[in-house]
């Protein structure tokens, strides 16, 4: 089973509860409002409760680009109570917080006024937002990711124990079932393609690699409903780097050498459906795949399927001697540079063992293919 975790990311964070604070609270001294009215429909107002806190200041951050930025800092009376006012030039993510642990995550939009009301014990898990649509829209979809994410470990486990038994038709089910939840959450977004909730969600959340059409048909629909939103734009951005390499798309030209000291192209095998395999010999789940592998490249050989091997390798003699131990009889390029090949650059490859499979045009048909849906794959197109 696919490993692809359902949590809400943001770049390399993992969970939007645990995202660390940018530079530590003492940076909100230089940051600390007024506390004057804000005038115009830009303004906004916070108003909240924190239950049993036992500290005298909240804090407010932005999401930025890559992590919460310290904004605002507010009194916490006695009773709990606190008051934040501000203006903004757009709609974006915040987090209100106590400390680097734990918070409350909201969407704050112009002219809004929100009440907050939490325990401090524990920010995230007994927060009730009022006065914002998308805000409790926000918690809805991370509700429903970290949902998923539960049942998705538990489906993990029952695949690995289904797969030491040779239980074929269990880990179709559970793949199955794992293939329900990513629909869940690509549900959830597009029921909602006018708030910027879902843009934030189909950025963070979408692999472009595996989802491209999805996440490019939601694009266009923020470009139409919040053209100007910063989400918009980052996902707008991200889909560039993956279109060329998108399901349909002709596959970029791959042109390195070769083990016997020449060179190869990849549009030399037109004519023939392809399937690039980026592997290296250091990569244990590559090298456990190859087997399989080899297995569907002998049967499928000669009726027209070959397999263009790219190494990500830095290493020339381990190179070699992988793909004599594990018998890749296919063509094989490499410019030993590792993550900075070329054709890792090209194709947007931060994993491996990936795979791209491309008919006779080469046009890409499929991606990251492996085991039973390799071999289904190419039973479907060469039988």
């Amino acid at each position: 089973m696919v490993c692809l975790t359902l949590e809400l990311k943001i770049r390399d964070m993992k969970n939007l509860k645990y995202i660390a604070v940018a530079s530590g609270l003492a940076l909100l001294a230089s940051c600390q409002s007024d506390k004057t009215e804000t005038a115009g429909a830009d303004g906004y107002t916070i108003n909240g409760k924190l239950n049993n806190a036992a500290v005298k200041e909240v804090y407010l951050f932005e999401l930025g680009d890559q992590q919460f930025l310290p904004r605002d800092t507010a009194e916490l009376k006695e009773d709990g109570t606190f008051t934040f006012t501000g203006s903004l030039s757009e709609p974006s993510l915040y987090r209100i917080t106590l400390d680097e642990r734990d918070g409350v995550i909201l969407v704050l939009g112009k002219g809004d006024e929100i009440n907050v009301e939490a325990n401090a014990s524990d920010l995230n898990g007994t927060s009730k937002i009022e006065g914002s649509e998308d805000s409790q829209l926000f918690q809805e979809l991370n509700k429903l990711v970290n949902e998923n994410q539960a049942k998705e470990m538990e489906l993990q486990q029952r695949f690995a124990q289904a797969s030491q038994k040779g239980d074929t038709r269990e880990m179709t089910n559970l793949q199955a079932e794992y293939e329900k939840l990513r629909f869940s959450v690509k549900d959830f977004l597009a029921k909602h393609p006018n708030s910027i909730v879902s843009a934030f969600g189909t950025l963070t959340l979408i692999d472009p690699a595996s989802d491209f059409a999805f996440a490019d048909s939601m694009a266009t629909l923020y470009k139409k409903h919040m053209p100007e939103s910063k989400y918009t734009k980052q996902l707008v951005d991200k889909l560039k780097e993956s279109r060329s390499t998108a399901v349909g798309s002709i596959a970029p030209e791959i042109t390195l050498p070769t083990p016997d000291g020449g060179t190869a192209s990849l549009s030399s095998l037109r004519g023939k459906y392809v399937l690039i395999d980026f592997w290296a010999s250091w990569c244990g789940p590559c090298r456990k795949e190859n087997p399989n592998v080899v297995r569907m490249y002998n049967q499928y050989k000669d009726k027209g399927f070959e397999i263009f091997g790219v190494s990500l390798d830095q290493n020339r003699e381990k190179w070699l001697k992988a793909i004599a131990d594990d018998k890749l009889t296919w063509p094989h390029v490499s410019d030993l540079k590792g993550w900075e090949s070329a054709a890792a650059g090209i194709y947007n490859i931060t994993a491996i063992p990936q795979t791209m499979l491309l008919d006779k045009e080469g046009r890409i048909i499929a991606k990251n293919l492996r085991g039973k849906a390799l071999e289904d794959k190419l039973a479907e197109v060469l039988n």
